[in-house]
């Protein structure tokens, strides 16, 4: 899965609040390569003690990795699939029709090998002070369950009282990813856990689990296994149209958008994202220019670009810093995110922002385009 982090940001978290720390990638060996279905596999990293602290993560984070492969650098973002385990971190990576990154990490990729990690990011996880007496749902397709393989784990661990609902959707019983794991934590929290495997190709017993889940089928959910008013906190992830589906019913019957956190791996955009990596730009006598500044760690930097290159304040940034941070350059990860300081910009896409960080004045530099002659950003805030 390529787990493109969008959750909420609620803010006061004290149980499981994510570490701010700079984006940065430090190189780890390949502990274990797992075969997970006939497309998938679970890939795990080993964290030497000296990178423990960077390596900190709460469940729903992701990984941006960095490989070079037919020359190309490329950068994919992946979810977290284990609870917190000192000395190791694993991701799940689903084999996508035409990804070079993830045909590459299920054919190609070995125990031994070492691979660019970035340092965990992202928002995907509990909000909630507490977990005591509380009930979260889950909502995933395929390879959407990797984020909320972690966080099932440590809502049921961190609580005698807490509650887990898991609806798991796949099209037939063999793309189901981490079949086992979820059969055994079942088994360890019988009372506690209620898991619905949602078959889209193959027959079930029951009509609520065969089939597609569209919104005739999610409605029935929420008036039988799933009932809004005892549920303390939502998670979604998947397409974008099963994410949007279940976003806009959740709406429709009540549920604040406060309690639901989502996390999307496609856009449901045809548009395959090619990040940006400081392509030349150049600057002819006479071209009217924006000047950007920009901040990281501690240093600012200033850089000129034509105002008919178009270019993103992150192209832009990334020609006299290559270190500036990005994974996805499609507007869909967050990693890129900057406060803007001073000028105005517009987004091209944004997947990545809540309405209150917009409103705080973060952007996706990936996506920014500067309309005023100076823009300032910052990306240490």
């Amino acid at each position: 899965m390529t787990a493109i982090n969008l959750g909420s940001t609620n803010q006061g978290a004290t149980t499981l609040a994510p570490t701010k720390r700079r984006a940065r990638f430090h190189t780890l060996e390949v502990a274990e390569v797992r075969p997970l279905t006939a497309e998938s596999v679970e890939v795990t990293f080993t964290v030497p003690r000296k990178l423990e602290g960077e390596f900190d993560y709460v469940p729903g984070q992701h990984l941006a990795l960095r490989a070079t492969i037919d020359g190309h650098e490329l950068r994919r973002s992946y979810s977290i699939c284990r609870p917190a385990t000192r000395g190791s971190i694993s991701v799940a990576i689903k084999r996508d029709l035409g990804g070079a990154f993830s045909t590459w990490a299920n054919s190609e990729l070995h125990a031994g090998d070492r691979l660019d990690v970035m340092s965990p990011q992202g928002t995907f996880t509990t909000a909630l002070h507490s977990l005591d007496d509380k009930h979260v749902v889950g909502i995933a397709a395929g390879s959407g369950i990797t984020p909320l393989m972690a966080l099932a784990h440590t809502v049921l661990a961190a609580s005698a009282s807490s509650r887990f609902t898991l609806v798991y959707t796949n099209r037939t019983a063999l793309d189901v990813m981490f079949l086992d794991e979820l059969a055994e934590l079942k088994d360890r929290y019988p009372a506690r856990l209620a898991l619905y495997h949602v078959l889209s190709r193959e027959q079930r017993s029951s009509s609520l689990l065969s089939g597609r889940i569209d919104e005739e089928k999610l409605r029935r959910m929420l008036d039988t296994i799933l009932r809004p008013g005892t549920i303390d906190e939502w998670f979604l992830c998947g397409p974008f149209e099963l994410v949007q589906l279940c976003r806009d019913t959740l709406d429709d019957v009540g549920v604040a958008r406060s309690h639901v956190r989502f996390e999307l791996f496609t856009t449901g955009e045809p548009t395959t994202f090619t990040p940006d990596s400081g392509r030349p730009v150049l600057v002819s006598a006479g071209d009217k220019t924006f000047e950007i500044e920009f901040t990281l760690d501690g240093q600012t930097a200033t850089v000129t670009t034509p105002v008919n290159a178009k270019e993103s304040i992150l192209n832009a940034a990334l020609r006299v810093r290559p270190d500036v941070p990005f994974a996805c350059a499609g507007g869909v990860c967050g990693t890129c995110r900057a406060k803007l300081v001073t000028g105005d910009v517009t987004m091209t896409e944004n997947y990545a922002l809540e309405p209150d960080e917009i409103a705080r004045g973060y952007v996706l530099t990936c996506q920014s385009h500067p309309t005023t002659e100076k823009v300032s950003v910052n990306y240490d805030v």
